[in-house]
């Protein structure tokens, strides 16, 4: 039976080794693209390690699939593998965003062309939002690619999206936050911003989570219910996390086009509200204030779906004031009820007539 001691020391030597390789990882892939004929060298360099470490650690990321390895055994050339990661970090002030993309990111992934325009999107709006409404001072960012997806987190030390967004618009409910951020079209700055970045970037991907203020949404491309709550992360500021699959079909401009009344991706002039964002499994919306919640902002559109997908109840208050009374005073916005239960189409169907 081995001493408990000598078990610890293990574990820790096991720990240690593990975090070397999980931060090698961070920076190998851009260190591989700019050393490929002396990458060794260059990780004793940077790290300090033996060359026999070194050599070590590249097996080890050849065989993980973070390394390709070709030339001879004595002359080694290495490349990115099918596993690539670049993770930096900035100062917010000042920040072009476009300067990252170009220069630290892009040049070490190999993309599909679509999948590549689209991430370049996200990525930009996304670092574009940090440096101009978190109230941060720095930006991480991480990009990884694996055979199937590429994974995109973006976090920030600011005041948190959530917080900004109640500020900006005199809300008191992250959950109201997050039905104004999901319609589209929101922004703290109108006179700088369209109010596009952050909505685009969630339809692009398979996968999106926002993180912020002790609070968490997240969005399932396959999943029809669209916006829902999930587990936060204790954390200082907002982090979001984006993920596509490489074999998507879905482009930019595909996105973009459904999102426009002509089809063509000029204007983003129509929106979907999830009435689920305002309410929890079995309430009911009753109330003439929520329908003037839902109805907030909609003028900036032409035509807005209404979703009430697991929504079941709802009061005659609140389609008499969404579907009556707002659609009256602004009937340029073409209200369209859908995945509404028979009883709720008839409430609709009532409010319109009345």
């Amino acid at each position: 039976m081995s001493h408990p001691l000598i078990e610890d020391r293990s574990a820790q030597c096991a720990l240690m080794t593990r975090l070397v390789f999980d931060h090698l990882t961070n920076w190998i892939t851009a260190a591989a693209s700019e050393h490929s004929l002396d990458l060794a060298a260059h990780i004793e360099e940077r790290t300090g390690a033996s060359r026999r470490s070194a050599q070590a650690a590249l097996k080890r990321l050849v065989d993980a699939g973070w390394l390709t390895r070709s030339g001879t055994a004595r002359r080694a050339v290495f490349t990115p593998g099918a596993l690539r990661q670049v993770a930096r970090s900035y100062t917010l002030h000042g920040l072009q965003e476009d300067l990252p993309w170009q220069r630290d990111f892009a040049p070490h992934f190999a993309l599909p062309r679509h999948v590549e325009r689209m991430v370049q999107h996200g990525f930009t709006e996304l670092m574009n939002n940090a440096a101009d409404h978190s109230g941060g001072t720095s930006v991480t960012v991480s990009l990884r690619q694996t055979p199937t997806h590429v994974q995109l987190l973006v976090s920030d030390d600011g005041i948190g999206v959530f917080d900004k967004i109640c500020a900006a618009f005199s809300l008191e409910d992250p959950q109201h936050a997050m039905l104004e951020l999901s319609k589209g079209r929101l922004t703290s700055a109108p006179d700088a911003h369209t109010g596009r970045g952050l909505f685009f970037s969630s339809q692009l991907a398979d996968v999106f989570d926002i993180h912020a203020n002790n609070t968490a949404y997240q969005r399932r491309a396959w999943e029809t219910s669209g916006w829902k709550k999930g587990r936060a992360l204790p954390r200082q500021g907002s982090s979001i996390y984006m993920a596509i699959a490489l074999n998507t079909t879905r482009t930019l401009d595909g996105v973009m086009n459904a999102w426009s009344r002509a089809g063509d991706g000029i204007d983003f002039d129509q929106t979907r509200v999830q009435l689920r964002l305002l309410t929890s499994d079995g309430k009911a919306l009753d109330s003439r204030a929520a329908a003037r919640r839902v109805g907030s902002r909609l003028t900036t559109f032409k035509r807005a779906e209404i979703d009430f997908e697991g929504v079941t109840d709802v009061g005659h208050g609140f389609t008499d004031e969404l579907f009556r009374v707002f659609a009256k005073a602004n009937p340029q916005v073409e209200l369209v009820a859908v995945n509404a239960t028979p009883r709720i189409e008839a409430l609709v169907k009532s409010a319109k007539a009345a």
